[in-house]
């Protein structure tokens, strides 16, 4: 059995010196409770009893970054609306699921989700830099929810050497950068000698809600002889700002691979000139556009919910606007746990192709109507 350092995440405890001295201190002036949160011009005084019920069941956390970001002058503000708590919350439909993506049907060992034969999640812990309200594990991550110890760490590593068809490992949790470095490279590199595994990718928002944290420590627990991939969380260009930009340069120059992962949501980026803005504003950050996620069916998201004929029309648009570099998939995962699949748009039709600008354009391969379609 492997035996890995122990470390928790830094929002539960006292930093030791285990720990980075940089990271620890970024993560102080973190608001995590209401009376923060007003002081802060975050909340308004006469809401805070609302805030206080949403507060009790969804953990909040707003870093020092994130806090900075936000515009107090402005009531629709994009970053807020992601993060600052909404008595909205509380407003549950029927067909909301508190596990959406079905993470529990597909759990065969603690920390371990594996839901496709060729690859699994890693969740070593559950806390985060910062809590989205749109989060679709919001009823398993926060600072109640405990991280991984030594024997069931260990039994996870030992599921996924036991299952030669594994290639890929996802970590992700929470997110796995609020682990302490040595404890990190210690999950790395453990998963590094496993002979079936080719590469690790890690699933974070720490490079855009704590920049800070992104040291010369942590580039050092990154280091891996398989390639490592960094799926970054960003919504809105405003969070790759110069900071962010100097952290995703830190990594790029580390080595590690670069993606970006990006939730389509009422009222922060379903506009595609925003859309537009913010991946131009990954791919100058070195990060390739990934995924544009349509949101889950968390309970208490539906304010943040879009159609998906609204998100196809919005994907519709970039394809015409943007470089192909530039281009995420757009996907849905299927509620209950069925796996991720692309939502679209589709630009074959039966008649011909349609091209960005919707033109149907006839090709030989498509029908018989070749010579015909668009003479009329």
């Amino acid at each position: 059995m492997t035996s890995f350092p122990m470390a928790t995440p830094s929002d539960r405890r006292t930093p030791t010196a285990n720990d980075t001295r940089e990271s620890a201190l970024s993560q102080a002036g973190s608001l995590r409770q209401v009376p923060a949160l007003v002081k802060a011009g975050l909340v308004a005084a006469d809401e805070a009893p609302a805030i206080e019920k949403v507060a009790a069941r969804y953990a909040v956390a707003i870093t020092p970054t994130v806090a900075g970001l936000i515009d107090r002058h402005d009531p629709a503000d994009p970053i807020a609306r992601q993060f600052v708590p909404s008595a909205d919350e509380f407003e549950t439909l029927p067909y909301e699921r508190t596990d959406p993506i079905g993470d529990e049907a597909h759990s065969p060992v603690k920390g371990i989700v594996h839901r496709y034969p060729d690859r699994v999640l890693l969740k070593p812990l559950h806390a985060c830099p910062v809590y989205c309200r749109f989060c679709f594990r919001r009823e398993q991550v926060g600072p109640g929810g405990a991280a991984l110890n030594e024997a069931e760490l260990a039994a996870a590593i030992d599921y996924i050497r036991a299952r030669p068809q594994i290639w890929e490992v996802i970590l992700t949790g929470g997110d796995p950068l609020m682990l302490a470095p040595r404890r990190l490279a210690g999950i790395i590199a453990a998963l590094s000698e496993i002979p079936h595994v080719a590469t690790l990718r890690i699933h974070s928002r720490v490079p855009v809600a704590d920049p800070a944290r992104i040291d010369a420590a942590l580039l050092e627990a990154l280091g891996s002889p398989l390639p490592v991939w960094l799926a970054i969380h960003a919504n809105h260009p405003r969070e790759l700002g110069p900071e962010a930009a100097a952290a995703c340069a830190r990594l790029a120059r580390a080595g590690v691979s670069l993606l970006g992962q990006t939730v389509l949501l009422r009222g922060v980026n379903a506009d595609v000139g925003v859309l537009e803005a913010l991946f131009r504003a990954m791919v100058r950050a070195r990060i390739k556009p990934y995924y544009l996620h349509h949101p889950d069916l968390a309970p208490g998201t539906s304010g943040f919910r879009v159609s998906i004929v609204e998100g196809r029309a919005l994907m519709r648009s970039l394809r015409g606007r943007l470089s192909g570099i530039a281009q995420p998939t757009y996907v849905l995962d299927i509620p209950g746990g069925e796996g991720k699949v692309p939502i679209g748009p589709d630009f074959v039709e039966d008649a011909g192709i349609r091209d960005s600008q919707g033109r149907l354009w006839p090709h030989p391969e498509i029908g018989d109507l070749w010579g015909t379609v668009g003479q009329e």
